[in-house]
Parts: C-alpha cells; structure tokens; sequence
C-alpha cells in the first residue's frame, strides 16, 4: 500500500506522457512525410493530455508543489505560520472537493446525454471522468498533507514533504 501511495500519480503521469509523446510524433511523420494526417491522432492527445493534468494537479498536491505564495505566509509571526499554511491547505482541499463534487453532476450529464467524441466516436464520460478521478484523488493528498503537518504542529517539527 505505502507503494502505491507514493507513486500512484506517476504509474499514470508517465504512460500517458509517453502515448501522448508517441501519437503527436506519429501524427507530425504522418503529415510531413506522407502528406496524410491521422484523423484520431490529435484527439486521442487531447484527451490524454487532459488526464495528464489532473492526475498532475493531485501529483503536486502530493508532493505539496502546488502553486502557493510564501511572501504571503511569511508575512505572519513565525509561531502563526504552521496554523495558517494548515489553513491554507484546507482552503485548497474545500476547493478540491467542490471541483469534485461539480463534477460528479457534469459526469452524471454527460453519461446522461450519450455523447460521443467526433473522431473516435468514444464515449465523453471517460474524458470527463478526468476531472472526477484527478480531484477526488487530490483532496485524498491534501487531507494527508493536513495530516502530515497537524502531527508535525502537535511533534513541535518541520513538516516532512512527501
């Protein structure tokens, strides 16, 4: 488990790097060298590239990278400090679970509707279940990362990132 908690992002960041890399170059070949492009190619990409960014959204979250301002926590006592990155993080894991939850009903909306993707011709839920997954799985990251830094608070210790 500790494993699989520790690289869950990447066994899905890096293959979807590499078939996205793979797809764009078949595509770039296919239209250079033999003046016929793939049809499925560019949207195949798009999709993977889309599940590659929320994954990545939960993979900063984990490895606490995501974007954060420190001139604005360093603005605090430094006894405050602990307290209000806590808040901080809490602040970002209510917006994942809203993000989240807004996009259950998307999901619930599209696998409703029945739509299709124009080249592929797959169904849309498993694009917009990118969302979903990429955000249910980020908040899992920052109520660890609440965690982590309420036992390093309670341990008077630097956080350990993760």
């Amino acid at each position: 488990m500790k494993y699989i908690n520790d690289h869950l992002e990447e066994f899905f960041i890096i293959p979807l790097m590499f078939l996205m890399s793979i797809i764009i170059f078949l595509q770039v070949i296919m239209r250079y060298a033999f003046q016929n492009s793939l049809v499925w190619s560019e949207e195949l990409a798009r999709y993977l590239f889309v599940w590659l960014v929320y994954f990545a959204v939960s993979y900063t979250a984990r490895r606490e990278k995501h974007i954060r301002i420190d001139a604005a926590i360093n603005i605090y006592p430094k006894k405050s400090r602990p307290y209000i990155e806590i808040l901080s993080e809490i602040i970002v894991l209510a917006f994942s679970v809203f993000i989240a939850v807004t996009a259950v009903t998307v999901f619930h909306k599209i696998t409703w509707s029945g739509q299709l993707s124009p080249a592929m011709r797959i169904p849309m839920q498993f694009v917009y279940a990118a969302p979903l997954i990429g955000f249910v799985l980020t908040a899992i990251r920052q109520i660890q990362c609440i965690l982590r830094r309420i036992k390093a608070l309670k341990n008077h210790e630097e956080v350990a990132k993760a």
